[in-house]
C-alpha cells in the first residue's frame, strides 16, 4: 500500500475540521474523496505530505490562476521542480516535453508566457506538467476543474488519467460531483462533516448507494437526458461549521430518514460486503 491514513484529526482550538478519517491509496491506484464544500476534503488531502514524508507527492488545486507565479513566466516555474545539475538546454528540453504530454499545442511559447497570458485549461495543464516535473508517487487533484468550463473539465480529467496510466503514478482526486468518479476511481470515500460515512468499491457505491448523504450526491447529479426545464435535486441544508458539528450523526439535521437515535448517537462504521458506512439504517 502506498498510503495509509488511519484515524486523521485535525483541529484549530474548539474547531476540529476532520476526525477519524481513515483511508489508503494503494500504490498505482485511483481514489477519489467526495463531498461538499466544508467537510474538510481539501484539508485531508493537505495534510498528507506531512504524515507521508516517505510518499513524493504533488498536488494540482482547483484555481491554477491562484497557484502560479504571476510573475515568473512558465517555464521558469517548472524548472524550479527539476532535478538539481540540468544543464540551461536539458531543462528547457525537459519543460517543453513534459507540456507538450500535457497537450498544449505550443509548448514554447506556453513556457515563455506569463499565467495571465495562459487560458484556464491551458493554466491547468501546465500545473499538471509542473506536478508532473517532481515524478511524483501520488499525484493529489483537488478539484481540478471546478473553474473551467464543461469541455476543458473533460479534457483535463483524461489528461491525468492518461498520465497516471502512462507513468504508474497513483491518483487522489477530491471533488464534490460524485458523477465524475464513474469510470474514473476504483474506490471512493464519501466525506461529511469532517468524516468518511461511506467507503467502498466505485461500481458498488453508485450502484447500491447506502447512506442517505451519498443518494444525495448522486440524485443531485443532473441526469443527461433529464428534460432542460427538469429541476435540480439538492440536499436541503448546508454544512454546518466545524465548531458546531450536531450532536450524534453529523448528517441527521439535512437527514430525511433521521430518527431519535440518529441525533442522540454517533453511529460507529461498519462493514457492509466490501464497503463501510456510519449509519444506523439497515442494522
Amino acid at each position: 500500500m502506498l498510503l495509509v491514513v488511519n484515524h486523521l484529526r485535525i483541529a484549530f482550538g474548539d474547531a476540529v475540521p476532520v476526525r477519524d478519517v481513515c483511508f489508503s491509496v494503494p500504490e498505482h491506484g485511483k481514489v477519489a474523496i467526495v463531498g461538499e464544500s466544508g467537510c474538510g476534503k481539501s484539508l485531508t488531502a493537505l495534510s498528507l505530505q506531512k504524515d507521508h514524508p516517505d510518499v513524493k507527492m504533488a498536488y494540482v488545486f482547483q484555481n491554477p490562476g491562484e497557484s502560479l507565479n504571476p510573475v515568473m513566466r512558465v517555464g521558469g516555474q517548472i524548472a524550479e521542480v527539476l532535478p538539481k545539475g540540468l544543464s540551461k538546454a536539458e531543462a528547457r528540453a525537459r519543460i517543453l516535453d513534459l507540456l507538450a504530454r500535457c497537450k498544449l499545442d505550443d509548448p514554447a511559447r506556453v513556457a515563455d508566457s506569463y499565467p495571465c497570458e495562459l487560458s484556464g485549461g491551458q493554466q491547468q495543464r501546465a500545473m499538471i506538467a509542473m506536478a508532473l516535473a517532481a515524478e511524483p508517487q501520488l499525484l493529489v487533484a483537488d478539484e481540478p476543474t471546478t473553474a473551467l468550463d464543461v469541455t476543458t473539465q473533460r479534457g483535463v480529467l483524461e489528461l491525468v488519467d492518461g498520465l497516471a496510466a502512462e507513468s504508474g503514478m497513483a491518483v487522489l482526486l477530491i471533488t464534490h460531483n460524485l458523477g465524475l468518479v464513474a469510470g474514473r476511481s476504483d474506490w471512493v470515500n464519501v466525506m461529511y462533516a469532517g468524516e468518511i460515512v461511506e467507503a467502498g468499491p466505485v461500481a458498488e457505491v453508485l450502484a447500491h448507494p447506502r447512506h442517505p448523504y451519498t443518494q444525495g450526491l448522486l440524485a443531485a447529479v443532473p441526469a443527461l437526458d433529464a428534460p432542460m426545464d427538469a429541476p435540480l435535486a439538492d440536499i436541503p441544508g448546508t454544512v454546518p461549521p466545524p465548531n458546531a458539528w450536531p450532536s450524534g450523526c453529523a448528517f441527521h439535521p439535512r437527514c430525511p430518514h433521521a430518527t431519535d437515535r440518529c441525533r442522540r448517537e454517533a453511529p460507529p462504521p461498519r462493514a457492509i460486503g466490501a464497503c463501510t458506512i456510519r449509519c444506523f439504517q439497515g442494522e
